[in-house]
């Protein structure tokens, strides 16, 4: 679960790390008194969406004007002119696509005398199976584009999780980023909140960019984008009313109330399948014979008649969805109830694009005999390789 700056610098600043003063914007009429309370002279207003590269995005709406998604104000009359353009448009920035994504809140923040700026992250370490700190020289730009053209400007190390956080990675971190003194010990305090933050929130991922060294000798976190373990998510009922259901696809969260692994995608062919892996290798094949995947949708190992048919509805309710492809290989799932949940789903929502099923393991003669006694315009598929010929074809005989 991912949630926005603001909220994310409230989070930190209950660990004690250093942010700047800001105001919550909801609604346009709070713009005046939001810049009033933080004083000036200078104010940033930072649209509020879950997507990087605001700052270099442009607003769809020629009213908007096209100074981007984070502003620099100079008066009161400025913030409350960049709160009425940007309130309601539509941000356009290299994560969100062309479609963007409409700006429903934003952050009136006070201005910071920038010296100098770093990158600082941590996130799970999949191959240590810690947590791991990516420091960088280079803040205030994209970290994948550091990565591929300086990628000896990077830095990383790893937290044993038996000794936790400890004063060498704070002078470790300190030497990346070539800090020396005062600058030094800050860096050290600021590696441990941050850790902290991590650990007790069950944060997945958290990226100070850009990290920043003031004029007047201070380390502050000038941006912060957090992410969440949902599996974790019950252990923290603070965290979960942080969550904007309008920053997300409709198609997610309901899936999500059906505890489907569901994530949205560009293509044109629908894909129910159990198993995170066979999805993958589904999603691949797909791609092997000239299509793209609507969805990565995984059902689980043990889903109920139920759960396959709210699958099946979600899928069904992408309106670029021109084939559906099912792939299920029974172990502990039992074809017989993948094959119950299709037939109920299509009686509810009805069937208007090609079905390709692909059936195989515990009582796959029993989910086909129910499929072939349906009625349904089904095609059957005798291996995965079948299946994707089978609806690519179909879903381009359409087109």
């Amino acid at each position: 679960m991912n949630i926005h700056e603001y909220q994310a610098k409230a989070l930190l600043r209950e660990y004690g790390v250093p942010v700047s003063r800001g105001v919550p914007v909801l609604k346009a009429a709070d713009a005046e008194a939001a810049a009033k309370e933080l004083g000036g002279p200078v104010w940033v207003v930072k649209s509020q969406i879950h997507a990087g590269g605001r700052g270099k995005g442009r607003f769809k709406e020629a009213s908007a004007g096209d100074k981007g998604g984070v502003r620099l104000a100079r008066s009161v009359e400025e913030v409350k002119n960049d709160v009425n353009q940007m309130l309601g448009a539509t941000l356009v920035t290299a994560q969100t696509g062309p479609a963007g994504k409409q700006v429903n809140r934003l952050y009136v923040e006070e201005g910071s005398d920038i010296d100098k700026e770093f990158y600082l992250s941590a996130l799970v370490d999949r191959e240590t199976s810690r947590i791991a700190f990516v420091v960088s020289t280079e803040g205030g730009m994209s970290i994948e584009e550091v990565a591929h053209e300086t990628p000896d400007k990077i830095v990383t190390f790893s937290i044993d999780p038996a000794t936790g956080i400890m004063p060498h990675h704070g002078r470790t971190v300190a030497k990346a980023l070539n800090l020396t003194g005062d600058l030094a010990k800050q860096a050290g305090r600021l590696v441990e909140r941050l850790y902290a933050a991590f650990v007790g929130k069950d944060m997945s991922m958290l990226e100070i960019n850009p990290l920043v060294v003031t004029r007047q000798g201070e380390l502050k976190c000038l941006d912060a984008k957090v992410s969440f373990d949902s599996n974790a998510l019950y252990r923290h009922p603070d965290v979960m009313v942080l969550r904007d259901e309008s920053e997300e696809d409709p198609k997610e969260i309901e899936a999500s109330k059906h505890d489907l692994a569901y994530i949205a995608l560009d293509g044109s062919i629908g894909c129910m399948v159990n198993g995170a892996g066979l999805a993958m290798a589904t999603l691949d094949i797909i791609k092997l014979y000239g299509e793209s995947p609507a969805n990565f949708l995984d059902v689980g190992g043990g889903a109920s008649v139920e759960k396959v048919t709210a699958a099946f509805k979600i899928i069904t309710s992408d309106p670029n969805v021109k084939g559906i492809l099912v792939n299920i290989f029974g172990g502990i799932m039992k074809c017989d109830v993948i094959a119950q949940g299709v037939i109920v789903a299509v009686a509810m929502v009805g069937l208007k694009v090609p079905l390709v099923v692909r059936l195989e393991g515990t009582n796959v003669e029993e989910g086909k005999r129910i499929i072939n006694e349906s009625g349904l315009n089904v095609v059957a598929a005798d291996d995965l390789d079948d299946a994707a010929q089978k609806i690519v074809k179909a879903v381009k005989g359409v087109a």
